[in-house]
């Protein structure tokens, strides 16, 4: 059965990430995000993909949400809420913790502030963390009798994590956001390996290959500290879970090692809750973190402080920490109106910003005007600097996961749709996956994995054990050099073991496929085995009638008959074959090697050397034989006949009933 994935959302695009992947019967919702560029329809997914009736509870097995980013959780309450979905949802527990935060910072910045009209209430939060089930690493969860799910660390943002899903013999990850690379409050993601069907992956920076952190660390200290010594203020627009505690971090430490005395700030208390739960989920951070939290807890910064809205005008050098990161609205858009005229300021933009936010306007280029609606712009004249402080990881991160997994499919997600089709071609060429990233709205169809379980018979397992040796000889001249240049000795014979599990598996109506040994099936068919074996040769000249006919020799004994040969010789191709070495000084003797060829019919070809007039000249032919009941057929192939002694014993008939 094909595995579907249906993409409502982060299709060639960064923003409301949601895919609804079909397991083997089994649906499933992987996070459910809001577009933050958007403010009308297509703010949410398409949720009527999914039922056309609304009966999204039937409709859907379970929602699985990685984390808390307003881009992989913020349409949660509305599709519980407002369209009705009642049914199992899951994610961390520090998401779960941490999102509620989330979405209603979210719901006052839209709707009490901008006088939005309201998607969802805060009411409506609080019921829909209540059908949240909260899941811990590595914790295997029963979904239903089909189902399991798991969730590996991610990095990326405190409680992200990767999800495994796996139905019958089917299974998939979901990465959701990621980081390959550990920084100083989390660590790198971490997964095991696992037999998968298809990886579902996000690449927000598929061609990107990302320069030393701590060469970026520095760039980032420099350009603060400039501005501040130059009296300025720094706006950092940041999300208030993430690269504000690590930037925090950072800055804390050199604040203490400059012994500087310019004020930190957090905007509102949004970031003061974040650093809290921080600190109570300690075991999600870094090794760092933890192993220095008994002295000191990391989360608890000497430079930093609270920010109060009376403070934005206020004179002397600062720098504020403002939400949300795209300057999308909030906190951060109304600072950015104040502090951008001034040419001593600086608007430092740590983040991934999508193309219709106004921090992307600031990256693209330096624009000396803003528009935020119809009749309202922004002078700009202060200093803009973008630095990738990014929690996601890069095309090497990708890379690197994606071979280590070596799904037989990969699914980008969560990128734009130039660099997802680099990333794809590479993939194919270098790890040789198919790679797909298909658009939002796209339905997309896998083929998945069957495994049949077969028991394997007594006598099969003891066929296994029994030695296959191979001998290789390692007398070549370049071995004996290489000997005597180095004065070692080289082992004139190598053996080895090879051993070759052959068997056939039977299926039978009512029973579990089993695999047997060929001589168990042949006694269970009734049919007798038959050797062909290879007797003392001797040689023997006789005269041949005209050749191109046949001969039949019945109960014949072993002998070598020896006539003239033709030049011309015909080649056959028949099965698979076993092959005898012999070796000594006549004719027979000579013969180096011998190939028998059994197929349905116990067609057997020979195929060996001899000498003509003396042994100035070789040549080669091949006959081909049929064993039958005590007789043997020879077809002559383009000469006078030469025929192997061979003792048939046992009998039965070919395919054909002769």
């Amino acid at each position: 059965m094909d595995i579907e994935c249906l993409v409502l959302g982060a299709g060639q695009e960064v923003g409301k990430s949601c895919v609804v992947v079909t397991i083997n019967g089994k649906r499933i919702m992987f996070d459910c995000g809001m577009h933050m560029g958007y403010l009308d329809h297509q703010r949410y997914p398409d949720f009527s993909m999914i039922s056309k009736s609304g009966e999204f509870t039937d409709s859907l097995t379970c929602i699985i949400i990685t984390h808390f980013h307003l881009d992989h959780i913020g349409a949660l309450p509305y599709f519980t809420e407002v369209c009705g979905y009642n049914g199992p949802i899951y994610m961390t527990y520090p998401t779960k913790a941490l999102a509620p935060l989330m979405l209603e910072d979210y719901r006052k910045v839209m709707v009490d502030r901008r006088g939005e009209e309201e998607q969802f209430s805060s009411e409506h939060i609080v019921k829909c963390m209540k059908k949240v089930t909260a899941v811990d690493l590595k914790q295997t969860i029963q979904v239903d009798e089909d189902l399991q799910i798991r969730a590996y660390y991610a990095g990326h943002v405190l409680g992200a994590a990767m999800f495994y899903a796996k139905v019958g013999d089917a299974a998939i990850v979901y990465t959701g956001d990621y980081n390959m690379t550990p920084d100083r409050h989390l660590g790198a993601a971490q997964i095991d390996r696992l037999q998968l069907d298809v990886v579902i992956t996000e690449s927000t920076y598929a061609t990107t290959y990302r320069d030393s952190k701590y060469a970026k660390e520095r760039e980032f200290l420099k350009a603060v500290h400039k501005c501040v010594a130059g009296g300025g203020k720094v706006l950092i627009p940041t999300f208030a879970l993430g690269r504000a505690q690590e930037l925090c971090m950072l800055l804390d430490d050199y604040w203490e090692r400059m012994n500087l005395k310019v004020p930190i700030y957090f905007s509102a208390g949004l970031t003061i809750q974040a650093n809290m739960y921080y600190k109570i989920f300690i075991n999600w951070t870094s090794k760092k973190v933890k192993d220095t939290y008994a002295t000191r807890n990391a989360f608890d910064f000497k430079n930093v402080c609270s920010f109060d809205r009376s403070m934005i005008n206020a004179p002397g050098p600062c720098v504020l920490f403002a939400t949300p990161g795209m300057i999308s609205g909030g906190f951060s858009l109304e600072v950015f109106r104040q502090w951008a005229p001034h040419e001593g300021n600086l608007v430092m933009l740590p983040g991934f910003h999508i193309k219709i936010s106004i921090s992307c306007c600031l990256c693209s280029k330096t624009p000396t005007q803003i528009r935020l609606d119809q009749d309202v712009f922004i002078d700009v004249r202060c200093q803009i600097h973008q630095l990738s402080f990014s929690p996601h990881t890069d095309a090497k991160g990708i890379m690197d996961l994606v071979k280590f997994l070596s799904p037989k499919h990969v699914v980008l997600v969560h990128g734009e749709k130039p660099k997802m089709a680099a990333l794809k071609e590479k993939i194919q060429s270098e790890l040789g996956i198919k790679c797909y990233y298909p658009a939002n709205n796209e339905n997309l169809c896998i083929p998945s994995t069957h495994h049949v379980k077969a028991v394997a018979s007594d006598a099969f397992l003891q066929s296994c054990l029994c030695p296959n040796f191979k001998f290789l000889e390692t007398s070549s001249e370049q071995d004996s050099e290489l000997a005597i240049t180095h004065n070692i000795a080289m082992p004139q014979l190598q053996v080895y073991d090879d051993r070759v599990c052959e068997g056939v598996l039977t299926l039978q109506r009512d029973q579990n496929p089993k695999v047997v040994n060929h001589n168990e099936l042949m006694s269970a068919l009734g049919i007798k085995t038959h050797e062909v074996k290879l007797a003392q040769c001797c040689e023997v000249s006789r005269e041949f009638p005209d050749y191109r006919h046949e001969h039949i020799y019945s109960n014949m004994p072993p002998l070598l008959l020896k006539g003239k040969m033709p030049s011309q010789n015909t080649s056959h191709t028949v099965n698979s074959c076993c092959t005898s070495s012999m070796a000594g000084e006549e004719l027979a003797a000579k013969t180096t090697t011998a190939r028998w060829k059994l197929g349905g019919g116990f067609e057997l070809e020979l195929r060996f050397e001899y000498e003509i007039g003396g042994g100035a000249e070789r040549g080669e032919m091949e006959a081909r034989w049929w064993v039958f009941w005590d007789e043997v057929v020879l077809v002559e192939d383009g000469g006078q006949p030469v025929v192997w002694g061979l003792e048939v014993a046992g009998g039965g008939k070919g395919d054909d009933g002769t």
